[in-house]
């Protein structure tokens, strides 16, 4: 991924876009188990439900307060900083997330709502102050979690209006802009205040994508290097607002990127029905093999530099396919102990993010701890130790969701809802596809890349506030959808 490299013929220029016609936190402890094999055999007989990946993938905490004055010289109060995956979202107060609470309880019922930590007639000790924050923070995850609760609009409008407010930005018509993997700035026309759904939607919309294939693709926060790849942040989520969340970086470094959000390959179909989908996936499979993502031999270089000077995009994919690490999702160096301690790895996961460097009260060390299944009959625990750890962690259990709706017989097609009350006027695009650069002489001296099976039963995140801490005490979630996998998958 990353911007052109250099120029290239017009022969080689794929089809172009047409314009549209119209108009340091302190993780908590939390348990973790090693699955038993025994459940692994059984698991075809035991009916197993998983948590959408938009749901349980997402940690969220409140590893800090602060003392706020009040606006104009009011009294002052707590604040409490909601994380997620370790980055600051928004800053609330205990009466903004009392409120919420009493909104979810009228929708709900209270059966259904998690403990809420009860008023306080005097002013809190700092004692107090401390046993407030672990209990709101284990509100917050386990309405998070919650599938009815977690993906309702009220919680995710509550997290996108404060989000909103923590960083002051006010509601207005701004310019946006969007990332193709060549490296392709797309300008949208949106509000500050469009969630994650919006922008896409206005991103597909002067692409002239199908609605019915605004599915395949999701936004990403990225980093760019001094090299024009890309390091992946996370993928946009719905309760937050994309503008927002990237201005807040206050970097140039920070981007947004349009990006296919599948793994499994057989979707290629789907998208390689329209053009526009069609260059999308061709620019970014270019982009991947350029990076140095797909590897591939000096023979299949050869054929692959064949069919892209005869812009040959479908046949071009079609080889593509059969390349090692095709449609994987390349991660930053990192360190694992297999298979021996401390060894420098990089993670290539089959293709969807990481967490930004924290901003709590001290430097956080995460590692990824799951099972692989190295025999017939033998699990053995690898952790990786990645800032990305919680990203990797999103991506294997979105592999685990798209294998159980390919299962059900679901489909990852979709149409996105519209706005009720009109939609945003976007401005027509006036922007063509760049080729992506030519393809390079494949390096002998890359880098090898080791490959993680997907035949994991268990995932352990663990956040260490330094290198002393004692790790295995300090898990902060635990993922064992891979027990409901079959080997067949």
């Amino acid at each position: 991924m990353g911007p052109c490299r250099g120029c290239c013929s017009q022969s080689l220029r794929p089809t172009a876009f047409p314009p549209r016609s119209s108009g340091p936190p302190k993780w908590r402890a939390g348990l973790r188990r090693r699955a038993e094999w025994q459940r692994r055999a059984n698991r075809a007989a035991t009916a197993l439900v998983v948590r959408s990946s938009a749901l349980g993938n997402m940690h969220f905490s409140i590893p800090e307060t602060e003392s706020r004055s009040g606006d104009s010289g009011g009294s002052a109060y707590v604040a409490y900083n909601i994380h997620v995956n370790g980055v600051l979202h928004c800053r609330v107060r205990y009466s903004q997330l009392l409120g919420l609470h009493e909104q979810l309880r009228k929708e709900y019922g209270a059966n259904v709502l998690p403990a809420f930590p009860p008023k306080k007639l005097f002013s809190l000790t700092p004692a107090e102050v401390e046993q407030r924050r672990e209990q709101l923070e284990k509100y917050m995850q386990a309405v998070r979690q919650d599938p009815l609760l977690g993906s309702s609009e009220t919680f995710n409008s509550f997290l996108r209006r404060a989000q909103q407010e923590t960083q002051q930005v006010p509601t207005e018509e701004v310019s946006l802009e969007v990332l193709l993997s060549n490296g392709q700035k797309v300008l949208v026309n949106v509000l500050t205040s469009d969630q994650t759904e919006d922008v896409l939607e206005a991103v597909a919309a002067k692409l002239d994508l199908p609605d019915d294939l605004i599915g395949y693709f999701s936004l990403f926060l990225v980093r760019e290097k001094e090299d024009g790849a890309f390091s992946f942040v996370r993928k946009l989520q719905e309760f937050e607002l994309p503008y927002v969340s990237v201005t807040s970086l206050r970097s140039h470094e920070y981007k947004i990127v349009l990006r296919k959000s599948y793994w499994d390959s057989a979707y290629d179909d789907d998208v390689m029905e329209n053009r526009v989908g069609l260059n999308l996936l061709y620019a970014q499979t270019v982009s991947d093999i350029e990076h140095g993502w797909i590897l591939v031999t000096k023979e299949q270089h050869r054929q692959l530099k064949s069919l892209q000077d005869k812009v040959s995009k479908k046949e071009f994919l079609r080889l593509a396919q059969t390349l090692r690490h095709y449609g994987y999702l390349r991660f930053d160096a990192c360190v694992a102990d297999f298979p021996e301690k401390d060894c420098p790895v990089v993670v290539p996961l089959p293709s969807g993010s990481t967490s930004s460097p924290s901003r709590g009260r001290g430097e956080v060390r995460l590692e990824l701890a799951f099972e692989y299944l190295m025999s017939k009959d033998r699990l053995q625990w690898v952790t990786i130790t990645s800032p990305q750890a919680i990203m990797m962690s999103i991506c294997l259990q979105s592999m685990v969701d798209e294998l159980m709706v390919k299962k059900s017989g679901g489909s990852i097609r979709k149409m996105l809802r519209r706005r009720v009350g009109g939609t945003l006027k976007r401005s027509d695009s006036q922007q063509a596809v760049k080729s992506p650069p030519l393809l390079e002489s494949p390096d002998a001296s890359r880098e090898s890349m080791v490959k993680l099976s997907s035949k994991l039963s268990a995932v352990s995140l663990r956040g260490i506030g330094s290198p002393s801490t004692d790790a295995s005490a300090s898990a902060i979630h635990g993922n064992f959808a891979f027990e409901g996998i079959g080997d067949e998958d």
